[in-house]
This record gives C-alpha cells, sequence and structure tokens, in this order.
C-alpha cells in the first residue's frame, strides 16, 4: 500500500477518476478569477522534481503495470517548467511500463509558457490531454470574471495547442453571466467551440465556493433559466466535431452526446427537460443553493 500527502484540497475532471494524481505543482498561478474558489485557500508553489519521483518510486512494484492512467494536479500543471516537467514524464513512462496518458489542467497563463514545439514535444513523453477552463466566450462576462485573457486570445492559445497534437478539453459555466447576458454568455460560448472545435467540451453549472463576492454581483439563474441557458448554448453550437459531456457534479441535467451527429437528439433532451421543469413551477423558478458542501 502507498498513500501520497496531497495538499488539500485537491480536484480532478471526472474523466480522471482512475488516473493516478500527482500533485506537481499547488494551487493555480492564475489565481484571480473572480467566480473560482477552488484555490483561493492556497498560496501557488511548484513542487520539486524530487519530490514528485520520490512519491513515483512510493508505488509498489507490483502495483506499477496497472497504472495507465495519470492526472498531474493542480489547477495549471502545464505551468510547470518545461525542462522539469519533460523530465518528469520521462520518469513516469519509467516506473509505470504500461502508461498509456497523462493528463493535466493548462490554464491560459500556462499555455503562454510554452511554444507549439515544447507542447509537441510533451505530447510525445504521452501528455495527451489538456483541460482548459474557457468559462465564457463572451467579452463582458470575461472581464467580469477577472479572466485575465480574451476569447480571442484563449483560441489562440488553444489552436496552438491542437496545432501541436495535443486533445483539449474545454469547459463553459452555465449560469455565469447571471439573468443580465445569459443569452450573450450563451451565444458567443458556442461561437467559441464552433471555432475551436475541441476533442470533449463540458458544461459546469455555477455553485458556491468561497466565491460570494462575486455571486452578489450578478442576479443568478433560476433553475428553468440554467435550463433555457444550455438549450440557448446548445442551439447556437456547430463544431465540426466535439463530444459534449454535463456530467459534472453541479449539473441537474446530464447530457452525453457528439456534435454534430447527436444535435437534434440533445437538443430534444433539453426540450423535454424543459417541458417538465414548466409543469413544477416552483422548482422552474427556484434559484438552486449549489454549495460544495452538498454535494
Amino acid at each position: 500500500m502507498y498513500y501520497f500527502d496531497y495538499i488539500e484540497p485537491l480536484f480532478r475532471p471526472p474523466s480522471e477518476a482512475r488516473s493516478l494524481i500527482f500533485q506537481i505543482t499547488v494551487g493555480c498561478s492564475q489565481n484571480h478569477c473572480s467566480f473560482c474558489g477552488m484555490y483561493k485557500a492556497k498560496t501557488f508553489r511548484i513542487r520539486p522534481l524530487s519530490e514528485i519521483i520520490d512519491e513515483m518510486r512510493s508505488v509498489p512494484a507490483s502495483h506499477r503495470p496497472y497504472i495507465q492512467r495519470v492526472f498531474l494536479a493542480d489547477g495549471d500543471a502545464l505551468v510547470y517548467p518545461q525542462a522539469g516537467l519533460s523530465a518528469l514524464l520521462d520518469a513516469l513512462a519509467e516506473t509505470f511500463p504500461n502508461l498509456q496518458r497523462v493528463g493535466a489542467y493548462a490554464s491560459p497563463a500556462s499555455l503562454t509558457t510554452k511554444d507549439g514545439d515544447e507542447l509537441a514535444l510533451l505530447r510525445e513523453k504521452k501528455l495527451r490531454i489538456l483541460y482548459f477552463g474557457l468559462e465564457s466566450g463572451d467579452p463582458e462576462t470575461l472581464r467580469a470574471i477577472n479572466k485575465g485573457f480574451s476569447a480571442e486570445d484563449m483560441l489562440a492559445l488553444c489552436r496552438k495547442a491542437k496545432e501541436s497534437g495535443m486533445k483539449l478539453s474545454v469547459t463553459a459555466i452555465l449560469g455565469l453571466a447571471g439573468q443580465a447576458r445569459s443569452q450573450e454568455h450563451a451565444r458567443a460560448t458556442a461561437r467559441w467551440i464552433s471555432e475551436l472545435s475541441p476533442e470533449y467540451f463540458s458544461l459546469l453549472t455555477l455553485f458556491v465556493r468561497h466565491n460570494d463576492d462575486f455571486l452578489r454581483t450578478i442576479e443568478p439563474l433560476s433553475r428553468g433559466g440554467i435550463l433555457e441557458e444550455a438549450r440557448e448554448l446548445l442551439q447556437h453550437l456547430a463544431p465540426l466535431k466535439t463530444i459534449l459531456r454535463s456530467n459534472h457534479v453541479s449539473n441537474f441535467l446530464n447530457l452525453a452526446g457528439s456534435y454534430p451527429k447527436d444535435r437534434q437528439r440533445l437538443l430534444a433532451e433539453v426540450d423535454e427537460a424543459i417541458s417538465r421543469a414548466r409543469r413544477q413551477p416552483l422548482w422552474y423558478r427556484e434559484v438552486p443553493d449549489y454549495r460544495e458542501d452538498l454535494f
């Protein structure tokens, strides 16, 4: 048996549930987004390579062949210096003989630290998928959440990653713009995703986690409003090919399909959910109390 002394809280995407997690950074280097409280209790730092290699070696030799996927935490592990990250990936491949894929969160800031050739090299060393938080394609919403990058800048950074051979899983957040810019948020986000056509696109729903100051700046959407916003986004979504998911714990409508093949089915599922919700007017008008401690 082995145990990693993670610095909590520790997060990973739903698709990395079976991955072995190595916490190569602590916190997030871009920790100023007003809506996000994931890493507010942490001071960002990069962990020494020697510590991480010691953790790899702590995995018993008998268990190492069973490790096929690894996820690198915390919030934007891609910011790890190129030479160290390259050496870390080499050590992973050496330690785990059946390793197939490594994944990591990538912020816009961390993508600025790697050029296309460096990203391609990391991909050769099995870093194959980056999880990228777009949040919104709407310029006003991005300014309101203090994202620090424009939609155009983030599109260019993600295109660089795609051109290097990386797979991208992009997330956006339902309810992020409140009532005032719900339609603009949905349509601009759909347009951004359509222009990039990432391999994966996931929807989350805004919830409470150390972000009370931000929540006081918007008029939140009701449950019905969140469903209507999801419908607006899916209606305008037109990527060449993208796998859509809304399987995060914050969502109350679980969607799964591929665009454009499943577009009509997904729209029909949202329409049916809206129709059912309207038959329960109190539920439809209620603002959901999504708090992390309720999940």
